[in-house]
């Protein structure tokens, strides 16, 4: 016997949780490992005039290489407006420029850079596992109020508690998968 109300906080809750597993997805995404990729740049803000604008708006972004990441300006005016975001970022990579592309030559990390980009992956992870727990507990506030007002059982409540735990459980659970995918990404030599 479940109302609308009761199914729309269910709902919400799934598409939060949801929302912060991508969310985190794409963070680690950004997160360098030893293989190039096109995410490590895709959203790096670039000053194109005076505005923030995301590299992938402004260039193709390609892996020719496991190590090279080559970055095809849509604007040749843009080159060195985009070198410069680069070397600003904490990539901590030098491009190289030949007037057509620039490339991005990733160095083989080192033990303590990868201990420290595991730091990072695993603070990202928990950051991500406080958020849906966070939405656990307001999804669980609101049927509490729900009971108080009478508008559902006291056995209603604990049954629908139970799915918001099972909720979370599976999204807690993507979000582990997610981090240890990213560090063994990382660890690999």
């Amino acid at each position: 016997m479940e109302d609308g109300l009761v199914r729309e906080i269910l709902k919400d809750a799934r598409e939060r949780m949801d929302k912060a597993v991508e969310a985190l997805r794409s963070d680690l995404a950004s997160i360098r490992s030893g293989r190039a990729s096109p995410a490590l740049v895709e959203r790096l803000p670039v000053d194109y005039y005076g505005t923030p604008v995301p590299l992938m708006q402004l260039a193709a972004i390609t892996t020719p290489e496991p190590r090279v990441i080559m970055i095809r300006p849509f604007d040749p005016n843009s080159m060195a407006m985009i070198e410069k975001a680069i070397m600003k970022s904490d990539l901590g990579v030098n491009p190289s420029n030949d007037g057509q592309v620039i490339r991005i030559i990733l160095p083989p990390l080192t033990e303590e850079r990868r201990r420290e980009l595991v730091r990072l992956v695993h603070k990202r992870v928990e950051e991500a596992r406080i958020a849906v727990r966070n939405i656990r507990r307001d999804a669980i506030a609101d049927l509490r109020d729900l009971e108080k007002e009478k508008m559902i059982s006291e056995d209603e409540y604990h049954r629908l508690v139970e799915r918001v735990e099972e909720i979370t459980k599976d999204h807690i659970e993507a979000i582990n998968q997610l981090g240890e995918q990213k560090e063994k990404e990382i660890l690999e030599v």
